[in-house]
Formats: C-alpha cells, sequence, structure tokens
C-alpha cells in the first residue's frame, strides 16, 4: 500500500472525520502551550480527544440499540472538553482565536451527536401492515 492508498475504516462517518480534524489542530496546537500547561490540562484535553474518538468509532460498530450508552459517554466527554478549553483560556494557555475555534468545533462535534443519540434511543415502531382490512 502506498501513501495515497486511503485505509478502508469508519473515518468516514462525518463526525468522525470531524472530530479527527479538530484533534490533529489541537496536536498542532499542544506544543506549543507553555509548559506549566502542557503537561497537566494539554494531556488532560489530549485524553479526553482520544476518548471520545474511541467511543464514536466503538459506537459505529454496535447494533442500534447498544449505542446509546457510548454516545451518552461520547457527550459527557465532549462537555468536559469545552470546559476544559475554557479553563486553558481562562488561565490565558489559549487565545481567543484558538478558544474560539475549538469551542465552536465541540460545539457542533456535540451537536451531532446529540442527533446520533436521539435516533438510537428511538424505539422502533413497526412499519404499518399493507393489506386487506
Amino acid at each position: 500500500m502506498n501513501e495515497t492508498t486511503p485505509i478502508p475504516n469508519r473515518a468516514t462517518l462525518p463526525i468522525l472525520k470531524r472530530l479527527i480534524t479538530v484533534y490533529k489542530a489541537w496536536h498542532e496546537t499542544m506544543p506549543n502551550l507553555a509548559k506549566t500547561s502542557r503537561y497537566t490540562l494539554g494531556e488532560k484535553i489530549d485524553s479526553l480527544f482520544l476518548e471520545v474518538i474511541e467511543l464514536i468509532y466503538t459506537a459505529s460498530f454496535l447494533p442500534k440499540e447498544e449505542k446509546l450508552p457510548y454516545l451518552q459517554k461520547a457527550m459527557a466527554k465532549t462537555d468536559l472538553l469545552k470546559f476544559f478549553f475554557q479553563i486553558g483560556w481562562e488561565i490565558k494557555s489559549l487565545d481567543v482565536k484558538k478558544y474560539i475555534t475549538f469551542s465552536e468545533q465541540l460545539d457542533e462535534i456535540g451537536r451531532q451527536l446529540g442527533g446520533w443519540a436521539r435516533q438510537s434511543a428511538q424505539k422502533e415502531t413497526p412499519a404499518p401492515r399493507r393489506g386487506r382490512d
């Protein structure tokens, strides 16, 4: 396989693609944090990103009726990510531009997760029977 051959996987899910894109931006940002934040707050944010990616990836393989707990955990961890980014901005480890960019992306990911969770939580209703009455 050469470098241009895509590896087939579940990363084709739009939410997973978006999350990986945001993680890549974070991965480029993290080394620029002050040392006092890089190994505490920075590593916490990095760890949460990886947990959310793992939860969404796992949920993508599960049957509809088993997805909800994974999606709920992913939503909670996404909320934690937003909270830790806010702390990073408040202690001036992140400039306002980066904070806003990450926050907006995480808000959109949260909305997508919420929609997926609502869809997974819906009880499947049987199709109306057609026939002679």
